[in-house]
């Protein structure tokens, strides 16, 4: 597609396509120019062969002579000074690189292929005719719909020979070895025999004065050599499990593999990754103390249920109850961790296998998504930082796509992406030159680091220093455009040309669709290729739902799928960038291994976040959940999708199976209690969910699609029962929509875009993907792409493609390989997990809860028992706010009331609670050992825990409640990020919310029940305290758990209000001394208190 082409609107349903250029991009007027003469030296034009007037540029008609032309082609820039347009070859002209390959003869006609229908057809083709020159669809190895069958030629006494009459009086003795082009499969090629046909390939020189036999080819040592080759692949028919360990299929017994035949692997052919296992000095305690502190809980309940207090009855079954739900909770949250595993990755090896030198990069292509809303929340600044460090990422420039999707319509968010673009021509190849890290402008030179290490280059400084310079012009250009955007005009807002923006109503406007990259017509200021970039804005219009986030990534998979079409694609936050440039290289040494890779359906990176404040005091980084949990569920099924940092395989989100396991690779498990069930038969499992789609098993090459396109409206004729059962034009409809390009890009495993593809009838038809009536009466949103039904799409996602038998990968490289922004502040904070929890609540009350889904889907047994364990903790843990709540209310209810939840507990009693509290200890110690998070992390997880269950999670539940059972929505509302660090003043700054009221008052009854008590205590004298430390242990158990909440509503630190601490004392004493005065829990009595005055009559 043509870069800055003009940005294309439309809408399908109404039957609308407006292409707007913008002012100064398109074609200036000509009325005014001599056409005759040339507007770069003043010589006429001339004319062709044919005696026409020679035309430079078929899109503008800019007249150039026929020498300028040459000069421009050969040693400029290669494209028309009037409309930028890259020049095609003209008949006669020498090829320069980039040129487009002629299949026949070099006629300009055959080139562009026009024909009389054109002239005729030419104001309904005109987005074609704008948009064919420099679409660039088509990859290096995209998917030709037809086989091609060369012609291996014969060599004869060292000359070639041409024609099947000479080829039959060649002697077998002197037919040579001949390699076949290379089909883009990576498959080694072996010797093949003669096949007819018309295109000839190079053929291997031969001495003909030397025997055949040199060449092991006619003569029965070559036939040896062949047997013997074949024999060594029989022994070498390996299963690698992911171990990094070699299994011989149904062999027992491999002492014949370590005899002198076993060849080396070369490095090539080495995994592309391995398991590290934690030693066993780490992770054996880790598991034992788990076992002893559940035979701990299972004596301390028969006590605690066997004892008791009946003084205080309500409050002791309060008291079990919630403790038995935390036990529950426990266990969900501890046995997905039984098998933590870290992993490595050798880019070496990826390098060694898919670039090799000489030959084009046969790496996977990788389409990338960032999802922007409401610019005002999300700074334009963050976004465009974003797409910088995408366009410079360390990857094949022709295998890289970014699509923004801008769900609010933004005129802003299109103009600095405009920006963006001419700004990453120059820091791009400046990334590259000096292999800087992160490529984020606005993070590197912000660094506080020597960066002048490890670059040698003399002219390192000066460019430096020039490109930080073209970086603050950036800044103010783009900052002058937020300002600008503060005030909306009253008639809306306009492009250049004066053309009304059309998504000045963002609730009611078309699909719009601007290439402001390609791969032809983006070029930095070095003449290299640039990554494409794709502005995409769906269609929205009244009546419809369009399901927010998870609605929008949907319309970027079928757009990216009509334009791109990559295999795998990455999603992204708009304030998450790339910090490390190889981290697409790490999630292909996963996605492209061949031995474990095809069962993998994401890969998920941990989240790291800038600009927190040194202590942390909410737990942004929630380093116990990244470092621990995750790093649990990868041994199992892989961790669960947290929604950005995530490269995906596209088949694997079009709802399709996993391919089946061999069964050789299930022999040997021991741990399948913890896997789920293993189905041995060869019979494949049926789908239990209505009009599921199935894959076949059967693998193709990657050239070709798993389904021709032909075999759709015809049917395929002699294939196996369950492919046929798919061929039904009409269910392909059904379930991906009525799009006919969209459903053949659906069916082709490795991806890609056919070379013959026109670029205006894709750019039509990725309009028409992104219409707003799209989904209807199809399965998107329930069984394809992000899953529709809770807020937090992401986990419902994971868990569908889980259910279907795929596992994920969690890649933790030693440089983070994405980094974002998180709220500091309290609320903003609160409101980010009450989303979050409420997505869960959503989710458990579903027909997707996965305590009930799931059972018995995928070929291999769907989702493994421990995942599941995993899952449901994911779904529930907001229930846990009940009896969190009830349970920190406790402790001053005991110190008002002088009651208690615990007996008078003898010294063997006391021996298990003793025990429990060691046991918690130890697995928290335990659990940071063999994980490296410190203390201070877990400490700061652990009070965050308690502050937003007793707030967001007990929110989360009523409204997920409301929710579902009578219909009340809540708004979703987009977490704020922070453009700057401004010494984080965000975290001080007070925002009230209804979400501050439960910790607040927890915080009050809980102090005012410690003065009560320690009153009390002083009152009655001596005996009185040895029950009350029990009971201001819990109190003083909640009152540290709500400190950071408590410093949080004091505002900056070391500047408590003066009003609080007035007040906190003031009303500290007051209660203190009327509760000494009336103590009002002391039992009325009329007449003298015979106990307490101690008089026997």
């Amino acid at each position: 597609m043509e870069a800055y082409g003009g940005l294309v609107a439309g809408s399908h349903n109404r039957n609308e396509l407006v292409v707007i250029r913008r002012d100064g991009d398109g074609p200036k007027p000509l009325s005014n120019v001599n056409i005759h003469i040339c507007q770069i030296c003043g010589d006429d034009v001339g004319i062709t062969m044919e005696g026409e007037l020679f035309v430079a540029c078929n899109e503008c008609g800019f007249p150039v002579c026929r020498p300028c032309y040459e000069y421009e082609r050969n040693d400029g820039n290669q494209s028309c000074p009037q409309c930028r347009t890259r020049y095609k070859r003209h008949k006669g002209s020498p090829r320069v690189d980039g040129d487009e390959e002629e299949e026949d003869t070099d006629d300009l006609e055959n080139e562009f292929n026009y024909t009389d229908n054109d002239h005729q057809d030419k104001h309904q083709d005109v987005t074609e005719e704008m948009l064919h020159a420099h679409m660039g669809y088509g990859h290096d190895s995209d998917v030709m719909m037809t086989p091609i069958h060369p012609q291996y030629p014969l060599l004869t006494s060292g000359h070639m020979v041409s024609g099947t009459s000479e080829s039959s009086t060649a002697s077998p003795e002197h037919h040579a070895i001949v390699l076949p082009p290379s089909t883009g499969g990576g498959k080694r090629v072996h010797p093949i025999p003669y096949l007819e046909g018309s295109s000839p390939a190079e053929a291997r020189p031969m001495d003909p004065t030397k025997d055949l036999a040199q060449y092991g080819y006619g003569s029965i040592a070559w036939k040896e050599r062949v047997e013997s080759w074949k024999l060594r692949q029989e022994k070498l028919q390996m299963t690698m499990t992911e171990g990094g360990q070699y299994q011989a299929k149904g062999a027992h017994d491999d002492s014949d593999l370590n005899g002198p035949d076993l060849p080396i692997m070369d490095e090539s052919r080495q995994p592309l990754s391995r398991k590290v296992p934690f030693p066993s000095s780490r992770i054996n305690p880790y598991r034992m103390i788990i076992v002893i502190r559940l035979v701990v809980i299972a004596f301390f309940f028969r006590y605690r249920i066997l004892n008791p207090v009946h003084d205080a009855y309500g409050l002791w079954l309060t008291s079990v109850i919630c403790e038995i739900w935390f036990a529950v909770s426990w266990i969900l949250d501890q046995f997905p961790k039984w098998l933590p595993i870290n992993r490595e990755t050798y880019l070496d090896r990826l390098s060694l296998r898919y670039e090799k030198e000489g030959e084009p990069s046969q790496l996977a292509h990788v389409d990338v998504f960032v999802s922007t809303v409401d610019p005002t929340k999300e700074p334009p600044l963050v976004t465009a930082n974003t797409i910088l460090s995408i366009l410079s990422v360390d990857y094949p420039v022709d295998k890289v796509s970014c699509y923004l999707s801008d769900d609010g319509a933004a005129m802003l968010s299109f103009e600095v992406l405009s920006e963006t673009s001419e700004f990453a021509r120059k820091w791009v190849p400046f990334c590259k030159k000096f292999s800087i890290e992160p490529r984020a402008p606005e993070v590197y030179f912000a660094l506080k680091i020597d960066y002048l290490r490890d670059k040698v280059q003399p002219t390192f400084v000066k460019e430096r220093r020039a490109m930080k310079r073209e970086y603050e012009e950036f800044k103010v250009r783009v900052n002058a455009l937020v300002a600008k955007a503060q005030k909306v005009p009253e008639e809306g807002w306009t492009m250049q040309d004066g053309t009304p923006w059309p998504g000045n109503n963002t609730r009611d406007h078309p699909g719009m669709i601007q290439v402001f990259l390609g791969h032809s017509g983006g070029l930095d200021t070095e003449g290299n290729e640039l990554p494409r970039l794709v502005y995409v804005s769906r269609e929205k219009r009244p009546g419809f739902n369009h399901h927010k986030k998870a609605g929008a990534m949907n319309a970027l998979v079928r757009v990216s799928a009509v334009l791109t079409n990559a295999p795998f694609f990455l999603n992204l936050d708009c304030d998450h960038y790339i910090n490390n440039s190889k981290a697409l290289r790490e999630a292909m040494c996963f996605l492209m291994d061949p031995t474990v890779g095809k069962r993998v359906c994401y890969v998920q990176f941990p989240q790291r976040f800038d600009g927190i404040d040194r202590n942390d005091r909410y737990a942004n980084h929630n380093t116990v959940f990244f470092d621990i949990n995750l790093k649990g569920l990868d041994g199992i099924q892989g961790p669960v999708y947290v929604g950005t940092g995530c490269v995906f395989r596209r088949q694997a989100l079009y709802g399709y199976d996993p391919p089946p396991k061999d069964i050789s690779s299930k022999k040997g498990h021991s741990n399948s209690w913890c896997c789920g069930p293993r189905k041995t038969g060869h019979k494949q499992a049926k789908c239990k969910r209505g009009g599921k789609l199935k894959k076949s098993p059967l693998k193709t090459v990657s050239e070709t699609p798993i389904f021709s396109l032909d075999d759709i409206e015809e049917g395929i004729e002699g294939t196996d029962e369950e492919k046929s059962s798919l061929m039904s034009m009409k269910n392909f409809e059904k379930r991906f929509g009525q799009s006919p390009i969209f459903v053949a890009s659906t069916l082709l495993e490795n991806g890609g875009v056919p070379h013959a593809a026109n670029p205006g009838s894709l750019l039509k038809e990725a309009i028409h993907v992104i219409s707003c009536g799209y989904e209807d009466k199809t399965e998107w949103g329930k069984e394809i792409g992000w899953i529709y039904g809770s807020v937090t799409e992401d986990i419902l996602t994971g868990f569908k493609m889980h259910c279907r038998g795929w596992r994920s990968i969690y890649c933790m490289p030693p440089r983070p390989a994405f980094k974002g922004s998180a709220p500091i502040n309290l609320s903003d904070r609160l409101n980010q997990v009450l989303r979050w929890a409420l997505g869960s609540v959503e989710i458990c009350l579903s027909r997707h809860c996965p305590i009930w889904y799931g059972y018995g889907g995928g070929r291999d047994g769907g989702l493994k028992c421990l995942e599941r364990l995993a899952y449901i903790n994911t779904t529930v843990y907001p229930l846990t706010s009940l009896p969190l709540l009830a349970y920190c209310v406790l402790p001053a209810v005991c110190l008002l009331t002088g009651k208690f939840i615990i007996p008078t507990i003898s010294n063997l009693a006391s021996l298990w609670f003793i025990s429990l509290f060691i046991s918690i200890f130890a697995t928290g110690i335990l659990e940071m050992r063999w994980s490296g998070v410190g203390i201070d992390e877990w400490w700061r997880n652990e009070q965050f825990w308690v502050i937003g269950g007793v707030s967001a999670h007990l929110f989360a539940v009523f409204q997920g409640l409301l929710k579902v059972f009578a219909g009340i929505d809540t708004n979703f509302t987009v977490t704020a990020k922070s453009s700057e660090d401004d010494d984080f003043g965000e975290l001080y700054v007070f925002k009230w919310t209804a979400l501050l009221i439960p910790p607040t008052t927890l915080l009050i009854i809980n102090l005012v029940g410690v003065v009560a008590g320690i009153s009390d205590a002083i009152n009655n004298g001596y005996q009185s305290w040895g029950p009350l430390f029990g009971k201001l242990f819990f109190a003083f158990w909640v009152i540290v758990h709500l400190y950071p909440f408590l410093k949080g509503l004091m505002g900056r630190q070391n500047r408590m209000p003066t009003i609080v601490i007035v007040w906190s004392i003031l009303l500290a004493s007051i209660f203190s001394l009327l509760w000494v005065r009336i103590d009002p829990f002391l039992a009325r009595v009329s007449g003298p208190n015979l106990q307490q005055c101690g008089i026997n009559c």
